[in-house]
């Protein structure tokens, strides 16, 4: 028997027009990745490396709402694993229904998202099926990707940058009805043209994580990098670093990338990056057995970062955290700045605040991307500026092995995640540039 969601599938890949995408009928029960708020409490008193995903995350149905005015349905293709969708999923730093609850006594509308489940997700790619009333720049038929700056424009504060908006929100993340299910809710302001000559899976991957680097990087919101800076990434094969030292590269400056394997020194350099530094061949310990930073591993760090760029750091990309900001602080440049989106390896930062204001250093604070800013990192990747960084992809039944493996650092690059795609390598369009680009395409997939 075909049930509605087979039906979506079927038109979607058969290339139905968008009149006949509108017409069929959308199910009451919708398959998605979901928490529930009766198991918030599940991994309480463990140590985060213990909260395990695969015993949170559950792929189940749920109920579908009504759109707004202002938003679309699209039907997943593909989605991928962020680090939000970690946090989610091991109810850290806190559970999310918070967030949920405050959204849902904005409006009638924001009363939708507050419910006993959080079907999680920030990025995807698919075809929207239906348009709010309100909803002027998209149609039905129409191939997107999604950022996930989630506000309201009718608030002041969200004007100018959107960033600032006093009730900005990441979606999928501090709303409900994210991207890991078959369907989803999208405000329109979230749509962007899908790239492509992209897979479903490789088109998904982006929009957070690129975005961000965007911002941090090009964005005069960030640091607005310019030609001939040397900038430190950490984590320069991850999710946002790898994006980050394409934006460094494109700019005319000189990414100095450090990672912790052989494996990834040798993918670095076939991104043409030649500034590395393997952290675990130098054995670098900026924590003692005692819990006491240790100054001395900060200048082994920037005498290495030195030998290897000729230069101290105009600006680190920082994002681990607790682990890593001293040294970060430590080694930036007199006058540089330590620009932070992030803090993976815990939120309690440390660090001696002599070398920040002794040495005129700025230390900044970056959280996604508006849209706008989004926008652009996006039609880097669409005119084949900027590549995705997928290494693996798993089925939306696997998410919480997908989410468990970005938890321990056991990837490279994106993790993506087929929705309604029943296989991976569809959804291309522009074959012609696809083969051009293809090396660069496919980087992370050889070196996984």
């Amino acid at each position: 028997m075909t049930t509605e969601i087979d039906a979506i599938r079927t038109a979607v890949l058969e290339g139905a027009p968008g009149d006949g995408l509108a017409a069929l009928p959308l199910p009451e029960g919708v398959r998605g990745a979901l928490v529930r708020a009766d198991e918030q409490e599940m991994f309480a008193g463990m140590a985060s490396e213990e909260k395990d995903p695969r015993t949170s995350v559950h792929v189940e149905e749920f109920p579908f709402p009504e759109i707004a005015p202002d938003e679309v349905v699209l039907a997943v293709m593909a989605s991928s694993i962020n680090f939000n969708t970690v946090w989610t999923s091991i109810f850290e730093p806190l559970p999310t229904f918070g967030f949920l609850k405050r959204l849902g006594k904005e409006s009638v509308w924001g009363a939708r998202h507050d419910q006993p489940f959080h079907v999680i997700g920030s990025d995807a790619a698919g075809v929207v099926l239906r348009v709010g009333s309100a909803v002027r720049n998209w149609k039905p038929g129409d191939n997107v990707t999604v950022h996930c700056n989630y506000l309201d424009d009718q608030d002041p504060s969200a004007h100018d940058d959107s960033m600032m908006a006093t009730n900005q929100r990441i979606w999928g993340f501090e709303s409900n009805f994210g991207g890991l299910a078959d369907l989803s809710v999208v405000k329109a302001n979230q749509l962007m043209p899908k790239p492509a000559h992209l897979t479903w899976e490789e088109a998904a991957v982006n929009a957070l994580c690129n975005s961000t680097s965007y911002r941090m990087i090009v964005s005069p919101n960030g640091s607005h990098m310019t030609q001939g800076q040397t900038v430190l990434v950490w984590g320069a094969t991850g999710g946002i670093g790898a994006y980050a030292c394409q934006y460094v590269r494109n700019g005319g400056g000189t990414p100095v990338a450090v990672v912790s394997s052989e494996k990834r020194v040798a993918l670095l350099n076939d991104m043409g990056i030649e500034a590395v530094i393997d952290r675990r061949a130098e054995g670098y310990n900026f924590w003692n057995a005692e819990g006491v930073q240790d100054p001395s591993e900060w200048k082994r760090f920037g005498k290495k970062i030195r030998e290897v760029a000729g230069t101290d750091p105009d600006i680190v990309f920082e994002h681990p955290g607790r682990s890593t900001m001293g040294a970060s602080v430590f080694v930036a440049k007199r006058g540089g700045m330590i620009i932070t989106c992030a803090a993976t390896s815990g939120f309690m930062i440390e660090y001696d605040n002599r070398y920040l204001w002794m040495n005129l250093k700025t230390l900044k604070g970056c959280h996604f991307a508006n849209y706008r800013e989004a926008w652009e990192a996006n039609r880097a990747v669409c005119e084949g500026r900027v590549h995705p960084t997928l290494s693996k992809v798993f089925t939306l039944a696997d998410v919480g092995e997908a989410a468990y493996q970005v938890h321990h650092n056991m990837h490279e690059g994106k993790l993506g995640v087929l929705c309604l795609a029943p296989e991976e390598g569809l959804g291309v369009t522009d074959g012609e540039m696809r083969e051009r680009l293809l090396p660069e395409i496919t980087l992370f997939r050889r070196h996984a």
